[in-house]
């Protein structure tokens, strides 16, 4: 099946990529992490499949959360640096779900970013 039928294939599992809020990709570049000119080019991931990242998502929505390698893991981290990153990838994740339930409201992939990112890359 073409990539444009099939969708993005998750490059730990080789599965599809079927919503937004699973995304690895597109949570990172909300966060600011990703350069939109190079987002098409980037290789794709479902969050569950990158612990090290999916630790830091702090919603109810967000099931069954992977658990970190050892040296990783959010109790081994420095606290402020942990805090800050919890509060960046769980707004992250959740600008992913406001996005999903509103995709009308989302028509330009620079309007995904959170706001105070959006002009990071202008």
């Amino acid at each position: 099946m073409a990539r444009c039928d099939q969708g993005y294939l998750c490059r730990v599992c080789d599965q599809e990529v079927e919503k937004l809020s699973e995304s690895e990709l597109y949570l990172r570049f909300v966060i600011g992490e990703i350069d939109p000119e190079t987002l098409h080019l980037s290789p794709e991931c479902h969050l569950h499949c990158n612990p090290i990242l999916a630790q830091f998502i702090d919603d109810e929505r967000f099931k069954n959360r992977p658990i970190a390698p050892e040296g990783f893991r959010l109790e081994d981290l420095d606290e402020t640096y942990a805090t800050e990153r919890r509060n960046l990838v769980t707004r992250g994740y959740r600008r992913l779900l406001e996005i999903q339930a509103n995709r009308k409201a989302f028509l330009q992939v620079h309007d995904y970013p959170l706001e105070e990112l959006r002009g990071r890359w202008s």
